[in-house]
């Protein structure tokens, strides 16, 4: 017999997976940025909806992905 974790019903599917998201985020680092730099970030983020870690994290993301292939050139 399989045991499952159950689920609070009152808990939406949505918050679910962003706590499960969350669990396993669990590295901290910490960089300074100039003022100008911190505007366009609290900018990016109201206009986007999303966090300024998510921002940071998909820049990241863009990032490697972009030396990636100019590496394999």
């Amino acid at each position: 017999m399989v045991r499952t974790k159950k689920q609070d019903p009152k808990e939406s599917k949505a918050s679910r997976n962003k706590k499960s998201k969350k669990d396993h985020l669990q590295n901290i680092i910490s960089l300074r940025i100039s003022d100008k730099q911190k505007l366009m970030l609290e900018k990016l983020s109201k206009a986007t909806s999303k966090s300024i870690s998510d921002i940071m994290r998909e820049a990241v993301n863009i990032w490697s992905t972009k030396r990636r292939n100019l590496c394999l050139d």
